[in-house]
């Protein structure tokens, strides 16, 4: 099951699981749009493609799909946790609603659906959980706060549910990719920026063959991209005051724009 398939990443490792004959229930809020993905993925499918237009920031539809996965006969094989979305903007500038949607979207809903998957994974000593966070997990974001804590959240949570569930034959696997060319960036009100410009930005398709190919090795942190990779290990060697500010000057560059 892959939320967030319509387009981008969870798109692109949607196309890879069909490849290899595995049966999908691919997840969106769009219909339109979904249905259009769905199509061209059943195109290359070896196995069958379901379709479930659930929108992610709303508990009730959630807990529905939820509750509509546990009772399929022999449960999920693999969840991969991939909608989310990111605002552009002073946290003192968000509107309430916009960031109960986002902390729904990118946290509430991908803890209900591990929770709610992940017990009949265990019952049956296999099982894969791939949960999309961002190498913006790793630094706090001034100017998309909410977002970075977000995804903060998703690498300490898959992290930690990754010893849980060691040696269970379970595998809980977390992605950080950096900037990727998707829609997020427009959405996010930050596809002006420089960091979706050069060369070094992966596409989607590239970044779903690292996490694929991660996922199924059962690799618990997966960072895409070499220059992702070094970023991530110098953070660990930079006062976090530093980080900070570079982080923040940069996004003030981009609000001038």
């Amino acid at each position: 099951m892959i939320t967030g398939a319509s387009s981008g990443i969870g798109f692109e490792l949607a196309r890879l699981f069909a490849r290899d004959g595995w049966k999908l229930v691919l997840v969106a809020r769009d219909p339109v749009r979904l249905k259009a993905a769905a199509e061209r993925i059943a195109e290359e499918a070896a196995g069958p493609v379901e379709v479930r237009v659930c929108n992610l920031a709303e508990k009730k539809a959630v807990e529905e799909l939820a509750r509509e996965l546990v009772a399929r006969p022999g449960g999920v094989d693999a969840l991969i946790n991939n909608a989310g979305f990111g605002e552009y903007g002073y946290f003192s500038e968000m509107t309430s609603a916009k960031m109960e949607e986002m902390i729904n979207t990118n946290v509430d809903s991908l803890v209900m659906l591990t929770r709610s998957l992940l017990p009949g994974m265990l019952e049956n000593k296999t099982g894969k959980i791939l949960n999309v966070a961002s190498v913006a997990g790793f630094v706090p974001g001034p100017l998309m706060a909410v977002y970075y804590a977000t995804k903060a959240f998703v690498l300490s949570f898959s992290e930690a549910l990754a010893e849980e569930t060691s040696g269970t034959g379970v595998t809980i696997s977390v992605l950080c990719p950096g900037p990727t060319k998707t829609g997020f960036a427009d959405r996010a009100k930050v596809g002006d920026s420089d960091l979706f410009k050069g060369p070094l930005v992966q596409s989607a398709a590239a970044v779903a063959r690292e996490a694929y190919r991660g996922m199924m090795k059962g690799k618990t942190v997966i960072v895409t991209g070499f220059s992702n990779k070094m970023m991530v290990q110098l953070i660990r060697l930079v006062p976090r005051f530093l980080i900070r500010k570079a982080v923040r000057q940069r996004q003030e560059t981009r609000r001038k724009k």
